[in-house]
């Protein structure tokens, strides 16, 4: 039987603690891929050494020639600027667009059939330019948003109530920034909705926190953003394609008239399988809700369009 096979492009800390993820959680070979000479062959190198202790055998291969991602089932593009502190996402727009355009590219060209994953930043613009790059369909290209944003408002609704993770259930929609919207009726624990745990103004906290989960963790590195997270949640989206599971998770999703947007990459929750997205889930809102919603597809339209009237950004080295 033959295995799958992940590239991760770029071999910083989320793209190599996102290949270390996949790999030892046995679902695929992972192929690591930099523009830095030396640096993904290093980490493979080191990645292939845990596998005895650890107990995988999948392979881990490091390069700088994108020939070597050749048939990859998914490809998981995280090169690109990472964001330092008092930096918006918006900043990274024309850096990480030629990034993106120009890895995408590349990889597609040796794996016509993948599904791509986008964890750079602004995620939501940087999903347009992969389907763009790409010319894939697209429920082929997605993001990885919702599932990381979901998983920070678990983590603080957990803490809140002193509760375990496993417990707790939650759904966060819209852009990956400072517009996301969190849905606390459709968050729960062990099934109860956290609006019949909590009282309003703790609950807007979390909200609140969840909004910032980004920021704050770059604001404590100083150095640096968040990325074990991050791979955590690219390995779940990886599972679920893999395994073909139907698992409904919130992913940045090109949306055609889904609740009311048209031609616009929006976090939403989405069944995802073997052939990417099979389904976009349509939840009902609240009039609050919607306009919290629309609100943010209104952000990424404008980051979308400031995107397109720049001429030409600037390819700049890929630093996952």
């Amino acid at each position: 039987m033959t295995r799958a096979l992940v590239t991760v492009i770029g071999a910083g800390n989320v793209g190599a603690t996102a290949a270390q993820r996949i790999a030892e959680a046995g679902l695929a070979d992972v192929v690591l891929v930099d523009i830095v000479e030396g640096l993904p062959q290093g980490k493979a190198l080191d990645l292939a050494e845990a596998a005895p202790v650890v107990g995988h055998d999948m392979r881990i291969t490091g390069t700088n020639d994108y020939a070597e991602t050749a048939g990859s089932d998914i490809i998981v593009v995280t090169s690109g600027l990472a964001r330092q502190p008092g930096m918006t996402r918006d900043d990274l727009l024309a850096k990480n667009a030629g990034i993106v355009r120009s890895v995408v590219q590349q990889a597609v060209a040796h794996s016509p059939d993948a599904i791509i994953i986008v964890v750079t930043n602004p995620l939501d613009a940087m999903c347009h330019v992969a389907l763009d790059a790409s010319g894939f369909p697209p429920e082929r290209v997605l993001g990885m948003a919702g599932v990381l944003d979901s998983a920070r408002f678990r983590t603080f609704i957990a803490q809140e109530l002193g509760v375990s993770v496993t417990s707790t259930h939650a759904f966060v929609l819209g852009g990956h920034g400072d517009t996301m919207v969190p849905l606390p009726r459709y968050s729960t624990a062990g099934g109860v909705p956290i609006t019949e745990l909590l009282p309003p103004e703790r609950i807007e906290a979390l909200v609140d926190r969840t909004r910032n989960g980004g920021a704050e963790v770059v604001a404590l590195l100083k150095t640096g953003s968040a990325f074990y997270a991050p791979a955590a949640s690219v390995t779940q989206m990886v599972d679920a394609i893999l395994g073909d599971r139907g698992t409904i998770l919130p992913c940045a999703a090109y949306l055609r008239g889904q609740y009311g947007v048209e031609g616009l990459f929006v976090g939403v929750p989405v069944k995802l399988g073997g052939g990417g997205i099979t389904e976009i889930v349509e939840i009902e809102l609240t009039e609050g809700e919607r306009v919290a919603f629309e609100r943010s597809a209104a952000a990424v339209r404008e980051l979308v369009a400031s995107m397109e009237r720049m001429k030409g950004p600037q390819t700049a080295p890929a630093e996952g």
